[in-house]
């Protein structure tokens, strides 16, 4: 059970357009879930944050369609913003704990694959890959 779906129990917010029908007009399927927190906030962030570990330019593409998906659920009407900042939050802490702990063995895996593809992949990359990198657009 996912961190979100336990704090959903624990506090079971109706969604806005449940709340406030005549307020809100929705613009895609209604869930059935409880409001708050927002999983498509929780999870954008976090992989978001997750790639910035990793690349600068990447992750702040990432971030930024992050953010576009969690403002779009307060705009559709299934979210209050609380609910998206909520699951940012949420998002984020996921993303701390898995690159902190996780980054040394996703290192150690990628040092271990490389040590199995770099050698079957080698003589392809010596005789395509002179090729390709000589290439000019």
């Amino acid at each position: 059970m996912s961190t979100n779906q336990v704090i959903s129990h624990l506090w079971e917010r109706p969604r806005p357009f449940t709340a406030h029908p005549a307020l809100t007009h929705l613009l895609s399927a209604p869930s059935v879930d409880p409001s708050f927190p927002s999983d498509h906030a929780a999870v954008a962030i976090a992989i978001a944050f997750a790639v910035l570990a990793f690349s600068r330019r990447a992750g702040l593409l990432f971030l930024a369609t992050a953010t576009l998906i969690a403002i779009s659920r307060v705009a559709l009407g299934m979210h209050y913003p609380s609910d998206v900042l909520a699951g940012m939050l949420i998002g984020w802490a996921a993303a701390q704990l898995v690159t902190g702990f996780g980054l040394r063995w996703i290192d150690r895996l990628v040092s271990l694959l490389s040590r199995i593809s770099d050698p079957l992949l080698a003589p392809l990359w010596s005789r395509f890959g002179a090729r390709i990198a000589t290439r000019r657009p």
